[in-house]
């Protein structure tokens, strides 16, 4: 899975920060707060997002290993990171930086995660993280990273799982039929095998479960009024896309929709977030 347009990742992260359950990040942050140094794993981490969310709630020294498998979004995220540090400077092939002072290590790694082995014991990991990832990935896949969690003794915080819910107003009387389309659009094939999509959040809490993990959830939809007028206009459109090659019979009426949605006044988006323990 590739090709994710920084801009995108850019115009949508100050909502996915803000959107984050607040009990669920809490539950995260009471786990590690003994903790002098903590190391993570980000899973399809696009320009560092996730890393900029979660660092407030880590302890002051901290270890990042980035993962993705678009080469182009892992330089990125190196200068977006090192933009937005109080210092840093490269250190051979890590980044070393200094944000409110937290002291943070940045490895990156290149990887297909449909091939890589999702065991990262070795490599010291004291969580595994992904933001907006799940409800991509198959149902096997998440199986076998929830196993090796469970068999590493690892934790998970998962947030921004699509749930399957978009409503715009006012409504429509298109929207229904354009979110259902996309909802099984969503449920495609997205370099795992046929997504989870909307179900991804469910699923995961099912399979953390049956390994006794302790799990704490919670929603975290994008709430978006005219101040995010941009970002209604582009989720708008990624729907419209969807649901184009979903369902062609919609084709004809949808350039009307996207004209008349696209200025709604506001939109909500439904995720769930996920924290657990073994």
């Amino acid at each position: 899975m590739s090709g994710f347009d920084p801009e995108w990742l850019a115009l949508r992260e100050p909502i996915d920060h803000a959107s984050r359950d607040v009990g669920v990040a809490a539950q995260l942050k009471a786990h590690f707060a003994a903790r002098e140094t903590v190391t993570v794993v980000d899973l399809g981490c696009g320009t560092g997002s996730n890393l900029r969310a979660m660092a407030p709630l880590l302890p002051a020294r901290q270890h990042w290993h980035l993962v993705d498998g678009d080469p182009a979004l892992l330089i990125e995220a190196r200068r977006v990171l090192a933009d937005w540090a109080d210092e840093a400077r490269e250190a051979g092939e890590r980044l070393r930086i200094v944000k409110d002072g937290r002291e943070i290590i940045i490895t990156v790694e290149d990887v297909d995660l449909t091939r890589r082995d999702l065991h990262f014991a070795a490599m010291g990991a004291d969580i595994v993280t992904a933001a907006a990832l799940f409800d991509l990935v198959s149902g096997p896949w998440l199986e076998q990273l929830v196993a090796a969690c469970t068999e590493d003794r690892v934790p998970l915080y998962a947030v921004l799982n699509y749930d399957g819910i978009a409503e715009w107003s006012p409504r429509g009387p298109l929207d229904a039929r354009v979110v259902s389309a996309f909802n099984r659009h969503q449920r495609g094939d997205k370099g795992f095998g046929p997504a989870l999509g909307p179900d991804s959040g469910d699923a995961l809490l099912q399979m953390l479960a049956a390994r006794d993990y302790r799990c704490w959830s919670g929603d975290s939809p994008w709430r978006l009024t005219r101040r995010e007028a941009g970002l209604i206009a582009a989720t708008t459109q990624g729907f419209a896309a969807a649901a184009r090659e979903i369902a062609p019979d919609l084709a004809g009426a949808l350039d009307a929709w996207v004209r008349e949605r696209q200025g709604a006044e506001d939109m909500v988006v439904g995720h769930t977030d996920v924290f657990a323990v073994p």
